[in-house]
Formats: C-alpha cells, structure tokens, sequence
C-alpha cells in the first residue's frame, strides 16, 4: 500500500486544454496533467515563474464521474497589423498607432459544462499538498480563470493498493452524494500514463516544458475502463 493525496473537481464550467492555434482554444473532456499541476500551484501559492520542480516530480490519475456537456463561446479579437505598429510599448499605444486598420478576428473558445472529475496523486508533499486544497492561497479554477470550482476539493489523503481504490474513498461535492440521491456515484473512465498493456491509448500535449512560452510535451495516457464507485459519506 502506498499513500495517495485524493480529491473532486467539480465546476460549471471547465476549459481543459487541447493544441491551440490563434483562432480555436480546444477542450479535452477530463482535466490534464498541466491543468492539475497548475492548480495544485495555485493553491501552494506558487507563481507561474515560480519553482514547480516537486509537483513535475508527481504522478496522477483522473476519474471521470461526468465528462459534461461541451459548449462554444466566441470571442472577437482585434490585432494590429505590424506595419502600423512594429513596437508598441503598450496596447493603447499599438491601436493609437493603428488609426482605425485594425484586423477583427472571431475566435472559438470550447468549454465542458458540468464536469466531475476525482484526482489520485502519489508521490512526495501529499500532507503539505491536501492542507493547501483546504486553505488555497489563490483561488482554484478548472483551465481558465472563468471557470472556479464549484464545490471544495475535499482533499485527503488515503492509505490503498492502488489510485482506483484510493479514489473509491474521496468525498463527492454534496449534489452527488449517494445519501442524497440513494444510488452512488460511479466513475467509468481513468485516466493514466499508459504502459505497453494497455488496449486503449492516446497521446495528449499536457506536460508543462516552459510555463513561460506556454510549451507543453506530450505524453502517452491509457483510456481504462472501470467502475470506481463512492459511497459518499465524508
């Protein structure tokens, strides 16, 4: 047995990061491995510059209790063509210098809406790390900062055999509760690095190189099928 650092997602809306080009901002439907980093930053206090070295160093697994319904928002963008500002210092100064040439562009920005989302992490820090989901020092948000969470994580951290056991403890937000609705809640999908056995592979870019530049590696995650069932009670 080995201890696991166990807690839920839950938000009303969520953006869970895909390959992005200028013109779309995709979603995945369960969270990914820089999503949850960046959220266990947060709530360490860590600044994007900051040193995120001992959460690189953990490994995680999501369950997906509810994949939400996708929705699509979209954005107009107005840039600057680069013979009319080649520096600008500032925006204000970029469209003054502009003079009404502006280019308009529409964007696509996809989001899930009504996610639940269990976590599993192992590794160093998981007392350090269950008090900073309790007490955050920045506010917690699923992908973009539009999306806070709607319930608290419920962080613990649980002695099992396995990240599907130890998740089969975790606290559901109250709306999902098994002593509310009298059937529990069972998640039917886990999300892992994927080993040589696994049937079901795929590849998502979720590894953070430069948080900077916005760099992220890719890496090899299993689609297993299983039934993590929680019983809800605290």
């Amino acid at each position: 047995m080995r201890p696991y650092l166990v807690f839920s997602l839950a938000a009303t809306l969520g953006a869970m990061g895909e390959l992005a080009g200028h013109e779309r901002r995709g979603s995945l439907v369960w969270p990914g491995r820089s999503a949850i980093l960046g959220l266990l930053g947060a709530a360490m206090g860590i600044d994007r510059r900051g040193d995120f070295s001992a959460l690189d160093a953990l490994e995680m697994a999501v369950a997906v209790f509810d994949s939400g319904a996708p929705l699509r928002d979209y954005h107009t963008v107005e840039t600057v063509p680069s013979s009319a500002a080649r520096r600008p210092n500032s925006r204000p100064e970029a469209l003054a210098a502009a003079r009404g040439r502006t280019n308009t562009t529409i964007t696509l920005r996809d989001y899930r809406s009504g996610g639940l989302y269990g976590v599993a992490v192992w590794g160093d820090g998981l007392e350090t790390l269950a008090a900073a989901l309790t007490r955050p020092h920045y506010a917690l948000y699923l992908g973009r900062k539009s999306c806070p969470l709607a319930a608290p994580p419920a962080a613990k951290v649980i002695e099992a055999d396995s990240a599907e056991a130890a998740l089969a403890h975790m606290t559901l937000p109250p709306w999902r509760r098994a002593d509310r609705f009298g059937a529990p809640a069972t998640a039917r999908m886990l999300i892992c690095d994927a080993t040589e056995e696994d049937a079901v592979r795929e590849q998502v870019h979720d590894v953070p190189r430069d948080r900077s530049l916005w760099h992220f590696a890719p890496r090899r995650v299993a689609l297993r099928d299983v039934a993590i069932t929680v019983g809800g009670a605290p």
